[in-house]
């Protein structure tokens, strides 16, 4: 007897990226949906999955955005800074360096030519 035809409908889509946004793990989604594969979910909920991954990003991103220009939360805008931007904490001391001391050459005593 053949397994059924999947025919996705708007309901399991929407529930797809939405599950998939929240980063569960695409077996788990198949199983809630009464696929038994991840490769069958994937061959007729490619899009879904993909676009619930990005969706979710892009409105963290947003979030994370608008806290750091906000200048209520300086821990957003520094964590903006350095993954966006580059920046890297440095030490608040300057270590110069400063001169060697002098390298003195000293002659020992009784030495002479070896034999």
């Amino acid at each position: 007897m053949p397994r059924p035809r999947i025919r996705p409908t708007e309901g399991h889509r929407k529930m797809v990226r939405t599950l998939s946004a929240y980063g569960v793990p695409q077996d788990q989604i198949g199983r809630r949906i009464g696929i038994r594969s991840a490769k069958t979910l994937r061959k007729y909920y490619r899009e879904d999955l993909d676009r619930g991954t990005l969706d979710a990003n892009a409105n963290v991103a947003q979030t994370l955005f608008q806290m750091a220009i906000s200048g209520k939360d300086p821990a957003s805008t520094m964590f903006w800074l350095k993954c966006r931007a580059g920046w890297k904490d440095r030490p608040a001391v300057d270590f110069a360096t400063s001169a060697p001391p002098p390298f003195i050459v000293a002659k020992e005593p009784g030495g002479g030519t070896p034999s």
